[in-house]
């Protein structure tokens, strides 16, 4: 394809709008007239593009034309049908797909140095004995601390083509020579369920980060665990879940129901309906469930949360969930690029749709969370919008609500100090493990000599760390000094991040529910049978 040298603006729309006509024509269509009146249209652009290739007087780009076009055409439908790019859709499937092809290490440049952080559990490049730590000066002979080797060139480096080989030369601590590895890159796994364990020893707790192909198969090893403990109840952690596969969520509903019950039906542009119901007894049916949301539970996660609840089979704890109820499909393109395409809409089983009003477009749609703070949605339950004609019933005769979201039965309304959301950020964003890694360097005998239980048991943050903390914060412009729940808060994710460096997500998420509100708000809840007016 040949480079733009010159495009004019009149001939793009032109050609845009010729375009449109062809995106139409990829769908399959049964009706002879209309494919044949396709086909035309279809000659016609072909046609068209051979002219401006071949015969216009200036070089034309036409696949940016095509590209436009397409985002164009995209813009004018729903908030969640998107255009991939093959780079775009590549780095999702990892994502969706359980995994990414690389060494496995989760790194930061330190003075223009790669440093090792933590390696993944079972990665290449844990197998091969890189530590945290380690100083990767060399990837197959480029050397890494140029400054124009960016961080996304250090990523394309070490990541690479399944079963190929990338040769590393490491510095490590107390070594006088350079250590060398020769890893072979292969499936790297990435947790989509990062922590199971019980709170107490009544209460399980699960937390599910997205709903990838591998989510079901790590549920229930988390689950099957917990079973073994004999919990009384189950609370399932869905905050801050954007959703995923819908097989996967259909699959975990499916444990917390007997079999036949719904767990939800979808309709689509022909009006067919196809409705999915657990297909067996699932594993907790004695225990209580609580279901976790919030304003950025999504798709998939509302579909858990609105099957427990339309069934009266346990409680919503949270704040209204995000409100999407459109099943995308992946539609490739033909050249690595797709389409992600709502084909069809879903309800939860009492028949409501939870999708939100997007008639105001794509900026005031996910902007929604603005108006939920402005309004103040986020700090009183009864600020939600509710919209009375959309009112279902449950067997038990509980009243739900379509019309944007799934709203809980018991409010937890959002911390009003930021420090909560700060260092909740700082942990997600991996910026405490920066801090967390310098510290762990300057005593490492200690911190490697330390068992999981006695960590969690004894060790505490010491009051200098916490001045090396403060000190570091100053670059971020925090101000904690007149904040008198910054030093707990401090405490328990410095020390969350300490065992998400020395041991797993697991143990982090262990130390964390003893700072958090809304797991407080659910352990507080003491009820009889689930027929209650919440």
């Amino acid at each position: 394809m040949k480079h733009v040298k010159i495009i004019y603006i009149p001939l793009l729309l032109s050609i845009a709008c010729v375009i449109g006509i062809y995106i139409g024509s990829l769908s399959s269509v049964k009706s002879s007239f209309h494919s044949s009146k396709l086909f035309s249209q279809k000659h016609k652009l072909n046609t068209l593009i051979q002219l401006i290739e071949n015969k216009y007087v200036d070089d034309v780009n036409t696949d940016s034309i095509v590209n436009v076009t397409i985002n164009k055409i995209i813009k004018d439908l729903d908030p969640h049908t998107a255009y991939l790019p093959k780079a775009q859709l590549d780095s999702e499937n990892q994502s969706m797909n359980g995994g990414f092809v690389g060494i496995g290490i989760s790194f930061y440049k330190k003075n223009d140095t790669l440093t090792v952080i933590r390696t993944i559990p079972n990665s290449p490049g844990q197998k091969a004995g890189i530590k945290a730590g380690d100083k990767i000066l060399y990837a197959d002979g480029i050397e890494l601390s140029k400054p124009e080797i960016s961080s996304d060139s250090l990523v394309k480096l070490l990541k690479g083509e399944k079963n190929t080989k990338v040769h590393l030369k490491v510095k490590r601590n107390f070594e006088s020579e350079l250590l060398n590895f020769e890893i072979i890159r292969n499936q790297v796994p990435l947790k989509s369920v990062v922590a199971g364990f019980m709170i107490n020893d009544k209460t399980g707790y699960i937390k599910i980060k997205r709903f990838a192909k591998t989510t079901f198969e790590e549920f229930m090893q988390f689950a099957s665990n917990l079973k073994k403990q004999q919990p009384q109840s189950i609370i399932i952690d869905l905050r801050d879940n954007g959703g995923g596969y819908l097989k996967e969520a259909v699959d975990v509903a499916n444990q917390f129901l007997t079999k036949n019950t719904p767990i939800l039906y979808t309709k689509d542009k022909s009006k067919n309906i196809s409705e999915t119901l657990a297909t067996s007894d699932g594993l907790f049916l004695d225990e209580k469930v609580f279901i976790l949301i919030n304003e950025t539970s999504a798709s998939t996660s509302e579909i858990i949360a609105g099957a427990i609840q339309d069934n009266d089979r346990g409680i919503i704890v949270g704040r209204r969930s995000f409100g999407k109820g459109l099943v995308q499909r992946i539609m490739p393109l033909g050249d690595g690029s797709a389409v992600r395409m709502t084909v069809a809409r879903y309800f939860t089983p009492t028949g409501r749709s939870i999708q939100r009003s997007y008639k105001n477009g794509r900026e005031s749609y996910f902007n929604d969370y603005l108006n939920r703070y402005k309004n103040g949605e986020l700090q009183h339950a009864d600020s939600i919008d509710v919209i009375d004609s959309l009112a279902y019933k449950t067997p038990m005769g509980r009243t739900v609500y379509g019309g944007g979201g799934i709203i809980p039965d018991v409010f937890v309304p959002q911390n009003k100090n930021s420090t909560y959301t700060v260092f909740r950020n700082m942990f997600e964003n991996g910026i405490l493990n920066r801090f967390i890694f310098d510290e762990l360097s300057k005593n490492n005998s200690y911190y490697n000599d330390i068992n999981e239980t006695d960590f969690l048991k004894y060790y505490q943050i010491s009051q200098s760390v916490l001045v090396d903390f403060k000190n570091f914060l100053e670059s971020f412009d925090i101000d904690y000094k007149n904040d008198s729940i910054f030093k707990p808060l401090a405490q328990n994710y410095l020390k969350a991040t300490i065992a998400r460096q020395l041991f797993d997500e697991n143990l982090a998420h262990k130390i964390m529910v003893s700072q958090d509100k809304m797991i407080d708000k659910t352990l507080e809840l003491n009820y009889r049978s689930f027929n209650l007016n919440l």
